[in-house]
């Protein structure tokens, strides 16, 4: 059951990575800094944020608090990623730093207890902790990309009014 979770996680993990690359495709580097209004994040600060959070996660995982000293969370939500080109580098550093992570666990360590702003967290509590942490922003990186490319955004799922075509496809292949 442990691989299994573990092999899962990874697949989601890379599902919402995609999601999010599949975004920046569509994506003018102007539109990467582009608020839908002033209290709202562009792309590029929640970018930098979850850079910021995956780092200070992931980073000696099972052996240093979540929270790391050297993070500064503050700066993570201000505009300091200036190109797509340092976007692009910073979500790659972040992700390859969980995947990492996601590397060393396994059926020997799996009830390790680790911390998290000094709160203990099993492997999985962790894991869905963060999972649902990048679910949540890699949503609103989609949605920004949504509202800027307006009727030119090419679903990255089934599109709207496509679900019986999609289901006719599927179910003819033998998949279900």
């Amino acid at each position: 059951m442990v691989i299994n979770y573990l092999e899962n996680a990874r697949q989601q993990v890379k599902y919402y990575k995609s999601l999010g690359e599949r975004t920046f495709e569509q994506l003018e580097e102007i539109d990467l800094f582009w608020q839908p209004n002033p209290s709202s994040n562009s792309i590029a600060v929640i970018v930098n944020h979850l850079w910021g959070n995956m780092l200070s996660r992931w980073t000696d995982f099972l052996f240093t608090d979540g929270e790391k000293e050297w993070r500064n969370r503050d700066l993570e939500f201000k505009e300091v990623i200036k190109s797509k080109e340092e976007l692009l580098q910073k979500w790659e550093a972040g992700w390859t730093c969980l995947f990492k992570a996601l590397e060393t666990i396994d059926q020997r360590n799996f009830n390790t207890t680790i911390y998290i702003r000094n709160q203990a967290h099993t492997p999985l509590e962790a894991i869905n902790r963060q999972l649902a942490h990048y679910a949540y922003h890699v949503g609103q990186l989609v949605y920004i990309g949504k509202l800027v490319k307006e009727t030119s955004w090419k679903s990255l799922s089934i599109p709207i009014g496509k679900s019986s075509d999609f289901n006719k496809t599927k179910f003819s292949k033998g998949k279900h």
